[in-house]
């Protein structure tokens, strides 16, 4: 091994040094390398643990689907099996490929499940003692050198962390849903994150066919959510101040911003429209922007009356009767579409 590669200065005295560095490479070399990763446990069978499942079996990784609930497994089969008969219909995978693919996933209620685990994603409630229950009990379960990840929307890393026994292998792992089709998946390091669990966390999404990002900062919300809820802030703001109606502030998503987002980030669109000019409008324009700090009245006066969208039967629209299914099934063929025409088709990186 050359210990030049540590950034030491060779003297007589760098006996020391050398014990530390050797010491902390055999301590790094226990963190699993994503070429070794074959065993994949999945914490809650909800709609992303269900669907992070599916595109693991897809690549041929073994998959066993962790939760709690008798309904809940039920539930995550029932949702495995949707998303793989719209996959076949929309020719993304054969029939047989699909048989196989479910071979690979397996389900239990049983924590002993994450004991031979190489890879461990936390796919529960966002909820932080629920999360730290969880890996007061998983991290005690796992193999030494398993990698640990939560799929957290936004929560802190290292606030979560401090349930996990031996932090520096665990990081955030925040997927988009639904995972199976959206490639965006992001990294987040805690405090105690080792830089080489989140390279194999990231050699891992790559392996699998997704597009990681990583980020730098363990801020609440990370980079995909804080630009979301920008746009569902101001969106309200709209709605609420009369100014357009649900119906078309969506429109507007779809039609307009929604095509230039799916092609460019904010940086790139402002470089092809001229900083100049968007300058000039960020002048006037930022200051009569919503600055809500708290949730408006149109979003608590939903969560209220138990709205909460396709999974109950309403939220901002009505899904009932059925709908509900409909909406999920045209998203995801939608999205299959989307895919294929920006990143498959093209080869676009």
């Amino acid at each position: 091994m050359d210990i030049n590669g540590f950034g030491f200065y060779k003297s007589k005295a760098i006996s020391l040094d050398v014990y530390f560095a050797v010491n902390h490479m055999k301590e790094r070399l226990l963190i699993m390398q994503a070429k070794d990763v074959c065993r994949i446990a999945i914490g809650g069978a909800g709609i992303m643990g269900t669907s992070i499942a599916q595109i693991f079996a897809k690549y041929g990784y073994s998959v066993v689907l962790y939760d709690i609930v008798t309904k809940s497994i039920e539930n995550g089969k029932k949702l495995i099996a949707i998303n793989q008969e719209t996959a076949i219909a929309e020719g993304e995978i054969k029939p047989e490929d699909s048989k196989e693919l479910l071979d690979r996933i397996s389900f239990s209620m049983d924590p002993k499940c994450f004991s031979n685990a190489d890879f461990v994603i936390e796919a529960i409630v966002e909820d932080m003692k629920v999360k730290h229950d969880f890996w007061f009990q998983v991290s005690e379960i796992v193999p030494t050198g398993a990698i640990l990840t939560t799929n957290t929307s936004g929560l802190s890393i290292t606030e979560i962390a401090k349930a996990v026994k031996k932090p520096e292998r665990f990081a955030g792992m925040h997927w988009v849903n639904p995972p199976h089709i959206v490639p965006l998946v992001e990294v987040i390091c805690g405090e105690k994150t080792d830089l080489a669990a989140a390279e194999t966390i990231a050699e891992v999404a790559i392996k699998i066919g997704k597009k990681p990002v990583m980020v730098k900062k363990d801020a609440q919300g990370f980079i995909l959510n804080r630009l979301q809820f920008c746009i569902l802030r101001e969106a309200m703001h709209i709605v609420e101040s009369g100014i357009a109606g649900i119906e078309d502030v969506d429109a507007v998503m779809k039609y307009g911003l929604g095509m230039r987002y799916a092609c460019l980030g904010p940086f790139e669109i402002a470089d092809l429209g001229g900083l100049d000019t968007f300058y000039s409008i960020a002048s006037y324009l930022f200051a009569d922007l919503s600055d809500m700090k708290e949730p408006p009245k149109m979003f608590s006066d939903l969560i209220d009356q138990q709205f909460y969208g396709t999974k109950s039967g309403r939220g901002f629209y009505d899904y009932s009767n059925g709908k509900a299914e409909k909406v999920i099934e045209k998203r995801d063929k939608d999205f299959i579409k989307i895919a294929n025409c920006l990143y498959k088709s093209t080869g676009r990186k």
